[in-house]
């Protein structure tokens, strides 16, 4: 799992990223087999404005082929990013998912010849 983070208009660069290898690596840690390159980009929407502007882009690759790519905007960076890791894990359980469920469902349907 090779994660790549990127963060733009921040002060606490090497504390939010630190923070966010660790909140993908725990969300993704059951699905290893199946994860191949992330990029996590945070930003400022806004940027001096305020409000809820803190985005967190993750982009996952799902072995072989598919991939994750989803963002999460919210008032806090750090919230952020807990939501974010938390919707890629349940983005990759649901499309291992469906991957078991085809498959199975392509099994079942052989020719009786």
């Amino acid at each position: 799992m090779e994660i790549e983070v990127r963060i733009q208009g921040t002060d606490l660069a090497d504390a939010v990223r630190t923070y966010a290898t660790r909140r993908i690596r725990f969300a993704l840690a059951r699905f290893a087999s199946h994860v191949g390159r992330i990029v996590v980009r945070m930003s400022d929407i806004n940027g001096m404005r305020g409000g809820v502007d803190q985005c967190c882009h993750i982009s996952a690759e799902l072995l072989p082929s598919r991939k994750v790519v989803l963002d999460q905007v919210d008032v806090d960076l750090f919230s952020a990013i807990d939501r974010a890791s938390e919707r890629v894990g349940q983005a990759f359980r649901r499309e291992i998912q469906r991957t078991r469920q085809a498959r199975t469902r392509r099994e079942s349907v052989r020719p009786l010849f």
